[in-house]
C-alpha cells in the first residue's frame, strides 16, 4: 500500500529533474548562440577596421592627389634620406614627382626640400639631368632647392641643377667627393686558419673580394674609378652653378669638405639663406604648397624594415655596390 502510494511522487521528481535538465540545456545553447553572434560582431568590426586602415593608407585612396586644386600654388618635393634604388629618394620617385610638378597646370614654382647625406651617383645623374630637362622644356616654371639640415655629395650634385639653392646658416653644405669602402679580413683569416677559395674566369673579377689580398695594380684602378666619377661630379656641378661659384679653383672646393649655409653662401655654392615656406612666399610668390613627393604606404614600409631593404643598407655603407657620393 505504501509502494503504490509512493511511486506517483517519484515520477514527478523525475518530471522535475527532467524539466531542470531541460531548461539547463536550452540556456547552455542560448549562450552558445548569443557568444556565436558577438564573435561574429567582432569578427567583423575587425575586418571593417582593417579594411578601412588599408583603404586610408592605400595610395588607391589618396584623397590628397586625386583633389581638385584651384589657383596657382608651389608645388613641393622632398628629398630625404639615401639616394638610392628602391629607397623614397630614388630617382624613379624624384622624377616621376618633378614631372608630375612641372605638368600640374597651376604650379607656379617648384621647390626641392633636401635633408639627404648622398647616395648613389647613378641615381643623383638621372635625377639631375632630369631637373635640367624639365626646366628647359618649362622655362617659365622656376626650380628652387633648399637644404635643410644637409645637402652633401649626391644631394648637392642634384641642387646643383636648380634655379637657385637656398640652406639654413647651420645647414651642411657641398662634400664634393666621392667614396667607397670596404673591410678586409684577410689577417682574421690567417689567424683563424681559414683558406679562401675563389674560382673565376677572368684575371681580375674578384679584385673587390675583402677576404683577398690588395693588389697594387688593381687598387690604382680602382681609383682611378673614382677618381672619373669624380671629374663627373664636378664637372656637373660647375655646369649648374655657372659664375655664381665664387672661386671655382679653390684647392678645397671639390676635395669633399662640408661648409655650413653661411660658408657656403661665400662660396657661391648657394644662393641665399632661407626656408622653403620663405622661398615659396618671397621668392616664387605663391605661399600654398603643395606636396607632389610619392609617399609609401605603411605596409611597404614595414616590409622595408624587415625585408631586402636592411641588407641594401649593409651592402651599399659597405661599399659593396660601387662608389658612393660623399
Amino acid at each position: 500500500m505504501s509502494d503504490e502510494w509512493k511511486a506517483p511522487e517519484a515520477v514527478g521528481d523525475d518530471g522535475k529533474s527532467w524539466q531542470l535538465l531541460e531548461k539547463t540545456l536550452l540556456a547552455s545553447v542560448e549562450e552558445q548562440r548569443r557568444s556565436r553572434r558577438w564573435g561574429i560582431f567582432f569578427k567583423l568590426l575587425t575586418f571593417i577596421y582593417l579594411f578601412g586602415a588599408m583603404a586610408l593608407f592605400s595610395p588607391m585612396f589618396d584623397l590628397e592627389s586625386g583633389a581638385v586644386r584651384s589657383g596657382k600654388h608651389t608645388a613641393l618635393i622632398e628629398v630625404r634620406g639615401m639616394i638610392a634604388d628602391k629607397e623614397a629618394a630614388s630617382a624613379d620617385n624624384v622624377v616621376g614627382s618633378l614631372r608630375k610638378a612641372f605638368e600640374d597646370p597651376s604650379t607656379k614654382g617648384v621647390i626641392l626640400r633636401i635633408n639627404s647625406p648622398g647616395g648613389s651617383p647613378v641615381q643623383s645623374g638621372y635625377i639631375y639631368d632630369e631637373i635640367r630637362r624639365l626646366r628647359g622644356e618649362h622655362p617659365d616654371i622656376k626650380l628652387y632647392a633648399v637644404i635643410a639640415d644637409l645637402g652633401a655629395s649626391g644631394a648637392y650634385y642634384i641642387a646643383s641643377a636648380a634655379d637657385a639653392i637656398y640652406a639654413d646658416k647651420a645647414s651642411l653644405v657641398g662634400s664634393i667627393g666621392v667614396t667607397a669602402a670596404s673591410f678586409g679580413f684577410v689577417g682574421v683569416m690567417e689567424k683563424l686558419g681559414v683558406d679562401r677559395r675563389v674560382y673565376t674566369s677572368g684575371e681580375h673579377k674578384a679584385f673587390l673580394d675583402p677576404f683577398q689580398p690588395q693588389k697594387e695594380e688593381e687598387t690604382r684602378f680602382w681609383q682611378g674609378v673614382l677618381d672619373t666619377t669624380h671629374r663627373q661630379f664636378i664637372a656637373s656641378v660647375k655646369k649648374g652653378r655657372g659664375d655664381r661659384l665664387k672661386d671655382a679653383t679653390h684647392p678645397e672646393l671639390f676635395s669633399g669638405l662640408i661648409w655650413s649655409g653661411e660658408q657656403a653662401l661665400q662660396l657661391g655654392l648657394i644662393d641665399g639663406l632661407g626656408s622653403a615656406s620663405l622661398v615659396a612666399r618671397d621668392v616664387i610668390g605663391e605661399k600654398e604648397l603643395v606636396d607632389f613627393t610619392v609617399q609609401e604606404s605603411p605596409f611597404d614600409r614595414f616590409a622595408k624594415k624587415i625585408g631586402a631593404s636592411v641588407a641594401e643598407q649593409v651592402a651599399l655603407r659597405a661599399g659593396l655596390q660601387g662608389p658612393v657620393l660623399r
